[in-house]
C-alpha cells in the first residue's frame, strides 16, 4: 500500500503534471497549454506564499505516532499537492472532454468517465498524502478547496481577461506579465521577512531530522523560483502571439522530437543560473528566463528547425488566441 500511496503522490506532484502539460503546449494544443500552465503556476505561488504566512506544522511534526514517509522541512497548510491536483488535472479533464467532442460525437456517459477518472486520481493525491503522513485531512481539505476555487475563477475570468490582454501593447503585456509576478513574490517576501526571528520549535526539528530531513532558516528561494517561471512563461506566450503562434500538428517523430530540444534548452539555463550563484533575485531571473524559453523560445526553434509550422491566423495583435489564457 505505501508504495502505491508514493506512487499517487508523485503522480500529485510538480515534477509530474507540469511535464505533462508542456507536452500538451508543445504538441497538442499550444492555447490550452499555455493557459493551463499559467494558472497551475499562479496556484504554486499562492501555495507557498500561503505556506509561509500560515506556518502550519506537518501532522508527523507533533504527533510521534504518525510515521512519516517524507523528510519534509516546509509547512503544510494548505497541502500543495491537493491543491495543485485539483487545478491541473482539472485543466486536463476540460482539454479531454473538448478533445472528445472534436474527434465526433462522443459516446453517452464518456464525459462522465473523464470528470470520474479525474475526481478519483485528484482524491487518491489528497489521501496519500495523509496515509504518507505529510499532511492532515484538513489541509488536504483546505488544498482541494482552494484548487476548485482557483479552477472557478480561471474558467470564468478567462473570457474577460482574454480580449483585455489582446488589446494591450506588448510593452505593456510584458510589464504586466513581471506585475502580476511580483504580486506574488512581494507578500511572500513579507511573509518570509515576519519569520526572521522566528524559530523552529524542536519537537518539529526533532521529527524532520528524524525523518532523514534538516532544518534552516526559511527562505525566498521557492517564491522566487515559482514567481520568475511565471513572469516568464507569461511573457513567452504574449512575444509568442506576437510573432505568431505554431501548428501543434505534424507526424508523430516530429512532435516527438521538440520534447528533448525544448527541455535541453530548460537545462541549460538552469544549469547557467545554478552557477551564477542562488539569491533571490538571481533565481527569479534564471526561472523568468526559463520560462520565457518554454513558451517563446523553444516553439520558435521549433519552427526554425522544421518540427512545426507557424499559424499564419494567429500572427495578428488581435488574434483570439493571442493570449496565454487557455480555453478548455
Amino acid at each position: 500500500m505505501t508504495d502505491f500511496m508514493q506512487v499517487m503522490s508523485f503522480i500529485g506532484g510538480a515534477g509530474c503534471y507540469v511535464p505533462v502539460l508542456v507536452v500538451v503546449f508543445w504538441c497538442v494544443s499550444p492555447r490550452a497549454g499555455a493557459g493551463a500552465v499559467v494558472v497551475v503556476i499562479m496556484s504554486g505561488a499562492l501555495n507557498v506564499f500561503l505556506k509561509i504566512e500560515i506556518h502550519a506544522p506537518r501532522p508527523y511534526w507533533t504527533d510521534p505516532e504518525i510515521t512519516a514517509h517524507e523528510p519534509l522541512a516546509t509547512f503544510g497548510m494548505p497541502s500543495g499537492h491537493a491543491q495543485s491536483a485539483a487545478v491541473a488535472y482539472g485543466l486536463l479533464g476540460m482539454l479531454a472532454v473538448r478533445l472528445a467532442h472534436r474527434a465526433g460525437a462522443p459516446r453517452p456517459g464518456s464525459t462522465i468517465a473523464i470528470w470520474a477518472g479525474i475526481g478519483a486520481v485528484v482524491g487518491l493525491i489528497g489521501v496519500s498524502r495523509v496515509y504518507l503522513g505529510v499532511h492532515s485531512a484538513g489541509q488536504v481539505l483546505a488544498g482541494w478547496l482552494i484548487g476548485a476555487a482557483l479552477l472557478v475563477a480561471a474558467r470564468v475570468l478567462e473570457p474577460v481577461v482574454v480580449p483585455w490582454w489582446q488589446n494591450r501593447r506588448l510593452r505593456v503585456q510584458l510589464g504586466l506579465s513581471l506585475a502580476g509576478s511580483l504580486a506574488f513574490l512581494v507578500p511572500t517576501a513579507v511573509a518570509v521577512a515576519e519569520l526572521r526571528s522566528w524559530r523552529w520549535p524542536v519537537t518539529w526539528a526533532r521529527a524532520i531530522e528524524s525523518a532523514g530531513g534538516s532544518v534552516g532558516p526559511i527562505t525566498l528561494v521557492d517564491g522566487a523560483a515559482v514567481t520568475g517561471t511565471l513572469c516568464g512563461v507569461i511573457a513567452g506566450a504574449s512575444l509568442l502571439a506576437r510573432r505568431g503562434w505554431f501548428e501543434p500538428g505534424g507526424t508523430p517523430w516530429r512532435r516527438i522530437a521538440r520534447v528533448p530540444i525544448g527541455a535541453g534548452g530548460v537545462g541549460v539555463i538552469l544549469l547557467a543560473g545554478w552557477l551564477a550563484g542562488d539569491t533571490s533575485a538571481g533565481i527569479f531571473a534564471t526561472c523568468a528566463v526559463a520560462g520565457g524559453w518554454l513558451t517563446a523560445g523553444a516553439p520558435e526553434a521549433f519552427v526554425r528547425l522544421g518540427l512545426a509550422t507557424r499559424d499564419p491566423k494567429r500572427s495578428t495583435r488581435h488574434s483570439q488566441d493571442a493570449l496565454p489564457a487557455g480555453r478548455f
